[in-house]
């Protein structure tokens, strides 16, 4: 645990350093103690973030399946995330589907800047200090969670390559059905 903790605090320094990032040293938190993890069919915690085109409350999705991605500008694989989400939402908005994208760089611009390029057709919000992202659990980026109409996590999946797309849409497919 120590050489894990050790490890982390000169990651968390060096990546600081390099982009100003403060997020690592809470990732490397995460990594390095016991922390709060979300379990299927438990309650995900609310959250009320400033976004895009105005607050983003988890609450005001009650009665919805959300699925709430972590992500952060610098992250390769959100880049790859980014058209997919945009396809499923289209794909499953009108099956009371939604995406809730959270920001997780310490400086909004560089969110904002990422979106310049990278657009999102659903609700992005910013959480700079990463306050929701540490109640949900998440240890890597991105991360998502999917949460049905009653409030209560379906499923949670780290990371995003090519061949993941599949596998979450199924997942997504199989929880509007069940509904």
């Amino acid at each position: 645990m120590q050489i894990m903790q050790h490890f982390c605090n000169l990651l968390s320094f060096s990546l600081r350093r390099i982009r100003g990032i403060r997020l690592f040293a809470g990732l490397c938190f995460v990594f390095s103690t016991t922390v709060f993890a979300l379990e299927p069919a438990g309650p995900a915690p609310s959250f009320d973030l400033p976004g895009m085109e105005g607050q983003v409350k988890l609450s005001n999705y009650k009665g919805k399946f959300v699925y709430v991605d972590f992500w952060a500008s610098w992250c390769g694989p959100c880049k790859q995330s980014f058209p997919w989400m945009n396809e499923i939402h289209a794909k499953y908005a009108s099956k009371g589907f939604h995406i809730i994208a959270v920001n997780l760089d310490e400086k909004e611009d560089e969110g904002r800047k990422f979106l310049n390029t990278n657009p999102a057709r659903f609700a992005v919000a910013f959480d700079p200090k990463g306050a929701t992202a540490r109640s949900f659990g998440i240890k890597g980026m991105p991360s998502s969670v999917l949460i049905g109409p009653d409030g209560k996590v379906i499923f949670e999946h780290a990371g995003f390559r090519e061949a993941n797309k599949a596998e979450l849409e199924l997942k997504i497919k199989q929880a509007l059905k069940e509904k």
